[in-house]
């Protein structure tokens, strides 16, 4: 009998990844000899970005910017699939008791971010560029996770908070935090990405996996069921999981999206968040 393959895989614990889930549970990987162990990265992109580096995870389900950005950085790491093809939309929440309502009122305040080079941290580049204010004058708070972010939002800490806006739902119902806007990553938003050695090594095995996860996500994306499982799994009302099953897709056909990473690249060096020397080349870095 051929030997399984060990495969640790980091990823953020939101509805996203059900896919992945559901097909650990149902043995389907390991039907392709493939033992996934897979790790709750709350700490988001960021924290992945740091799993590959030090070896603790394999594979990372991660955002198309962070690891675009990390692995033109240096980052021994390469880009096997684009995971979700739609773009994100993420939450601009701020204190519950504050006065601030609108995006304007942001300039000059403090972002809670995850992680250097996390989504939470770019995309409020992203916004404050959107907004036309001076990226250099931005500033941070690292908070680790989200509930770092709403910590730090209780406490005026930070007075502003950048999260997936369906993930951050049942916290503005508890009056946690309040949302004020959103902004959407403008190209497809979560990848996957595989430290570069383990790659090489396992070109087979990485291709059966993803086989495995995205016709796992075409057979729940057409499931009858799909609402109230993900409703029951994530603590997410049906309104909003329709909403969100309405705007999300994965990437059933594992069609590649070259356009969408020159785009990603050119405004990683609009922000300044990459050098022209990192960006040179950045094709055959990335894959």
């Amino acid at each position: 009998m051929k030997k399984e393959i060990r495969v640790r895989i980091g990823g953020v614990p939101e509805h996203f990844n059900l896919p992945w889930r559901m097909a650990i549970e149902e043995g389907k990987f390991r039907e392709k000899g493939l033992e996934l162990h897979w790790s709750d990265m709350g700490g988001g992109t960021g924290q992945m970005i740091r799993g590959l580096e030090n070896d603790s995870i394999d594979v990372a389900v991660l955002l198309t910017e962070g690891i675009t950005r990390a692995i033109l950085k240096g980052l021994e790491a390469k880009i096997i699939a684009v995971y979700v093809t739609t773009p994100l939309h993420w939450g601009i929440h701020v204190p519950y008791q504050s006065d601030i309502a609108c995006v304007d009122q942001l300039e000059g305040k403090v972002f809670a971010i995850s992680r250097e080079g996390s989504g939470s941290h770019l995309m409020s580049y992203v916004k404050a560029h959107q907004e036309g204010w001076n990226t250099d004058d931005l500033k941070f708070n690292v908070v680790g996770d989200v509930y770092g972010g709403l910590w730090a939002l209780e406490k005026n800490e930070a007075q502003a908070f950048l999260w997936e806006k369906y993930t951050t739902h049942p916290f503005t119902e508890q009056k946690k935090c309040r949302y004020i806007d959103e902004v959407v990553t403008p190209w497809p938003c979560f990848v996957i990405a595989v430290n570069k050695e383990f790659a090489e090594l396992h070109e087979q095995e990485l291709k059966d996996m993803c086989d495995v996860v995205f016709a796992k996500a075409a057979d729940l994306k057409t499931n009858p069921d799909v609402v109230d499982i993900i409703s029951w799994r994530y603590n997410l009302r049906h309104g909003q999981v329709n909403n969100w099953l309405t705007e999300t897709d994965w990437n059933y056909n594992q069609i590649e999206y070259p356009l969408a990473f020159e785009k990603v690249v050119n405004y990683l060096l609009l922000l300044d968040l990459i050098t022209e020397e990192e960006a040179e080349g950045w094709r055959t870095k990335l894959f």
